[in-house]
């Protein structure tokens, strides 16, 4: 193989970077160039190879071939300890993060030791403010919800002062406005001399930010583009060959109240949770009804009080149908027509080292035979239904849950429950970190169910999704939920705006006006 030229003007050069893995060459003779100061989108579907490559510049994994120049001078970057070192940090889509320790203890672990606990924790508080991601320092990771934990990530990896800045998915937590701000910040860096290295899904963000973009297909570069002469269109193409089909968003046909929320108070549980204040919440059969609001403002606690994970709930607070549901346990409200997909694939969706038809036991029971007995033919044929249908990308229906990548195991777990035919489905964050195309297929499928008469629930950080699945919406910002909102009547701003808790002052207002309408008639 023909060593690569350096070029000092490029922060980063990759020549032939080959990775192998039992039964799958994740990577292979991928080139790629970074100019220092340059804003880099790397693009690509589940499964193309991204991750493994960043990770691979990162020093988290160590290619089979292929050459890595780094400010002119070939380089053998063997951890993310070195790679720190020269200026690299990454925020992973997936995050090393430490339950046990705290948020700054998190972030000193990786810094110069040189610098005490409390300077450290001063220097969290001082860049959350900077760039508007808020996370209190000394909250144990554990506490944390998804959101709260990719805000943790960001920052750790600006207080590197990097010269080379990877992030993978990282706006999927931040309002509209955060985005802009962070955006602000990127480019800051950029006219700094900081490269960055940008993966996401969002097209648009790629567009609006990036300069340059390599596209990955199959772990291969397929192409080289600037995303500011490009459309959504053309982007999808150069990505998985196609566009994604538009979505068929019928006008809805409501029937019966699957989903009846009243006056649902609930203490936190944790002392870095949320107190959940008198929740209202309805969802009939064939509408879809979306919550927004940025990671950590109750969202997780109203979802492990519908899913039946904590019973605290007051009498008559949760209604399934016409069934009060307030001390029925998962099981007990599954078999009532709940099913419901967490934000967290691994872990809660699915249990990492057990195979795809194994994990379909964790909410189905059809392959249950007298006296508990599985039928192993009956879970395979089930397993393989779903695969199939859902276009997931794994070796067969008995590879483990964690050897897929995030999108084919999000697939997966979203269409064993849409297989189920639930009365009502919960989900969260459906498409968190997908692909395009299988964004576009899991958000048909949820389409499909609604059409089909299900009553259904999307908790999403992701407006863009919730403005293409909602019929309805509301907002949640500090343990509180927004009066229901028609899509005809959502705009970005103000949804934006909802995100802070500004809707109260905003609904008063057009109560009065109501009132003084009321009253001159």
């Amino acid at each position: 193989m023909s060593i690569a030229v350096a070029d000092t003007r490029l922060r980063l050069q990759l020549s032939g970077i080959t990775k192998r893995y039992p039964g799958v060459v994740a990577n292979h003779q991928v080139a790629l160039a970074v100019q220092a100061g340059q804003i880099h989108a790397v693009l690509g579907e589940n499964g193309a190879g991204k991750s493994t490559l960043m990770k691979i510049i990162y020093g988290a994994v160590k290619p089979d071939e292929g050459e890595i120049i780094y400010n002119g001078q070939p380089v053998h970057i063997r951890n993310p300890q070195q790679a720190r070192a020269l200026g690299i940090s990454m925020v992973f889509q997936h995050f090393s993060l430490f339950d046990s320790l705290t948020v700054a203890e998190n972030v000193w672990i990786g810094l110069d030791k040189s610098l005490t606990l409390a300077a450290v924790t001063q220097r969290i508080r001082d860049k959350a403010q900077e760039y508007g991601l808020d996370i209190d320092p000394l909250r144990p990771v554990h506490s944390l919800s998804v959101g709260e934990m990719q805000r943790v990530e960001i920052i750790r990896a600006l207080l590197g002062e990097p010269q080379l800045l990877i992030l993978d998915e990282p706006t999927s937590v931040l309002t509209p406005q955060a985005v802009e701000k962070l955006f602000e910040v990127l480019r800051q860096l950029a006219a700094q001399g900081c490269s960055i290295l940008y993966i996401s899904h969002k097209l648009h963000e790629i567009r609006a930010l990036c300069t340059a973009c390599t596209v990955l297909r199959g772990g291969e570069v397929t192409g080289t583009c600037d995303p500011r002469e490009e459309s959504n269109a053309s982007l999808s193409r150069l990505m998985i060959g196609a566009e994604p089909p538009a979505l068929q968003h019928k006008p809805p046909q409501t029937g019966a109240v699957q989903l009846d929320v009243r006056a649902l108070s609930l203490p936190r549980q944790d002392p870095f949770g949320v107190d959940l204040d008198d929740i209202a919440l309805q969802v009939r059969t064939g509408e879809v009804v979306g919550i927004a609001g940025v990671s950590g403002n109750g969202q997780r606690e109203l979802l492990y009080a519908l899913s039946g994970e904590d019973l605290r709930s007051p009498g008559g607070s949760i209604r399934l149908g016409t069934q009060d549901a307030t001390r029925l346990d998962p099981a007990r409200r599954r078999a009532l027509g709940l099913h419901f997909v967490p934000e967290e694939r691994l872990g809660r969706g699915a249990v990492p080292a057990m195979g795809l038809d194994h994990n379909l036991l964790l909410t189905r029971g059809e392959a249950l035979g007298p006296l508990g007995w599985i039928r192993t033919g009956v879970l395979a044929a089930q397993a393989r239904g779903i695969i199939a249908r859902l276009h997931v990308k794994a070796a067969d229906e008995h590879a483990a849950a964690r050897s897929l990548s995030g999108g084919n195991l999000q697939k997966f777990i979203v269409g064993r429950e849409i297989d189920a035919g639930p009365r009502l489905l919960i989900v969260s964050q459906p498409t968190w970190g997908v692909d395009v195309g299988a964004a576009a297929q899991i958000r048909a499928e949820i389409l499909a169910l609604r059409d089909a008469g299900c009553a259904v629930l999307v908790v999403s950080e992701e407006l863009e999704e919730l403005f293409e699945l909602s019929d309805r919406l509301h907002v949640m910002a500090k343990g509180r939920l927004s009066p229901s909102l028609p899509m005809a009547e959502a705009t970005t701003e103000r949804i934006g705006e909802w995100m802070s808790g500004l809707w109260h002052g905003e609904v008063q207002h057009h109560l009065q006006d109501m009132e003084a309408g009321h009253a001159a008639a």
